[in-house]
């Protein structure tokens, strides 16, 4: 059975935020790794991201280069990456010990939630992070449910999730619509911005997955 694992890490112990960090006071989500040619190359979204910032950090970063902007989507741009290959770094653990991405955000520190085919790939996952002096604050282990695979099904992070779920039932959909997005924004203590970009990106992915 799959296991998950959500835990977080300071910006300072991951390579990636590290060499994202000229994008400003910004949150990044990572879409996907994918390996390559023994490699990985990140892809991820930023919101209104100082692009001469990040450009600079990346190319002061030993670990990632050849950065490149591939879509922009209103204030939403999506980059990738690569790896130079020259540090085993969390990302790398991740792809060896065969795990996937469900969740990868962050600033100043980073939030992840990944799935493990079963526990020992999550020992192995552990192991890789003690032998790399990785340091992680687990926040909690646990085996998809059915429940649990209900919520994930449409590819959902978390935040999407609860955006999209908030504004169905408060009224946002309805004709005329019974809220406005800033006082749903106001509810989860986050910016009009921010709760614009979790719903529309929220509501982009189930319709993918409904049509595609």
């Amino acid at each position: 059975m799959s296991v998950i694992v959500e835990f977080t890490i300071e910006k300072e112990d991951l390579a990636l935020g590290r060499a994202l960090s000229g994008a400003g006071d910004v949150r990044i989500e990572l879409e996907e790794i994918v390996p390559a040619n023994n490699t990985v190359i990140p892809f991820f979204w930023v919101v209104d991201p100082d692009q001469k910032g990040l450009e600079v950090s990346v190319d002061e970063s030993e670990h990632v280069e050849n950065l490149a902007r591939l879509d922009t989507l209103g204030q939403q741009s999506l980059y990738k990456v690569e790896w130079t290959g020259k540090q085993e770094d969390l990302m790398v653990g991740i792809i060896e010990t065969e795990g996937t991405i469900l969740e990868g955000t962050g600033n100043a520190a980073w939030h992840f939630v990944l799935r493990f085919l079963d526990h020992d790939h999550v020992g192995q996952f552990y192991n890789y992070c003690t032998d790399h002096e990785i340091r992680l604050h687990i926040e909690r282990v646990y085996t998809l449910t059915e429940e649990e695979l209900r919520g994930r099904m449409f590819g959902l992070t978390n935040e999407q999730r609860e955006a999209v779920v908030l504004a169905l039932k408060r009224g946002y959909f309805k004709i005329p619509r019974e809220v406005q997005m800033e006082t749903l924004a106001d509810e989860l203590d986050i910016s009009q911005q921010a709760f614009s970009e979790r719903l529309w990106r929220g509501i982009e992915k189930v319709l993918e997955n409904l049509f595609n």
